[in-house]
């Protein structure tokens, strides 16, 4: 006879935390992912953004209550450019959204979670950090803060 294990209860924190926000894939050109994407798969497209300091060129298209990034290197020196020329093109990350990110960080930091940034950050949607892969079986989490907390005002981020 099967024995069944009841999954343990997530903290307060994780069940709060929400939709995924996005999932990013990695590709070398944003045009001609946008021609898969939007065009044959038709879904909705939101914009396209350079973000300079990380050296990338991102599309948004909408899925249902989430998104897809795309994500083109624009410096072969990047971490980015490093992931393609390595595995190719594909799935890269996926970004949970959650309601207060430095509260969200220091848990994930007590609870021993390995942490790529340590402090809320800019990103292309609002304040943002990333959860290594070695604390998140091989997967890079990042972390969005849902529109109007606390980090959307102390990185300068316009009101939500």
């Amino acid at each position: 006879m099967a024995r069944t294990r009841q999954a343990p209860t997530p903290p307060p924190t994780f069940v709060a935390r929400g939709r995924i926000h996005h999932v990013a894939i990695v590709v070398r050109s944003l045009e001609e992912s946008l021609a898969f994407y939007r065009d044959i798969l038709g879904l909705p497209f939101e914009t396209v953004m350079d973000i300079p300091q990380d050296r990338v060129r991102i599309a948004f298209l909408s899925a249902a209550d989430s998104k897809i990034e795309l994500v083109e290197p624009t410096d072969d020196t990047t971490g980015v450019a490093r992931f393609l020329a390595s595995k190719g093109e594909g799935f890269h990350h996926v970004c949970f959204e959650v309601p207060n990110l430095t509260e969200e960080l220091t848990r994930l930091g007590i609870d021993g979670v390995e942490l790529i940034d340590t402090a809320p950050r800019r990103g292309a949607e609002g304040p943002v950090a990333f959860l290594h892969p070695r604390s998140c079986h091989g997967v890079l989490v990042e972390l969005i803060e849902a529109p109007g907390g606390p980090a959307w005002r102390s990185l300068g981020y316009p009101a939500a």
